[in-house]
């Protein structure tokens, strides 16, 4: 489980995949402060983990990486801690188009190639 501080790539992200989920890694990204917390068991140990280093509940969003997959089937915007009517969030899906591309924006600032 950790904060990425600089860009991986995704053999680097499959590698950490293997050692959990075998083709996928949860995330975490703080969409104000362009943070992206991977690879733990739960979303919520990720959320956790970005509370504590000062992020706000607001704007956590849980998803999913493939790394071995291209296009729309890269990131998976499914996790329990997006069910969140008070920001007009009732699923565990993300609805709102302005997280889904700052989280594309995230990832794509940390996971190159």
């Amino acid at each position: 489980m950790q904060i990425l501080q600089t860009a991986i790539t995704r053999a680097e992200l499959a590698a950490l995949a293997e050692n959990t989920f075998g083709d996928m890694i949860k995330c975490v990204a703080d969409v104000k402060q362009g943070l992206l917390a991977i690879d733990a068991e739960l979303h919520a140990d990720l959320e956790r983990l970005l509370l504590e280093n000062g992020s706000a509940g607001e704007d956590l969003w849980g998803f999913n990486l493939y790394p071995d997959e291209e296009g729309d089937d890269f990131i998976e915007y499914d996790s329990l801690i997006n069910i969140r009517s008070w920001q007009g969030n009732p699923s565990r899906v993300i609805s709102n188009p302005e997280i889904k591309e700052a989280i594309e924006k995230i990832v794509s600032q940390f996971i190159i190639g």
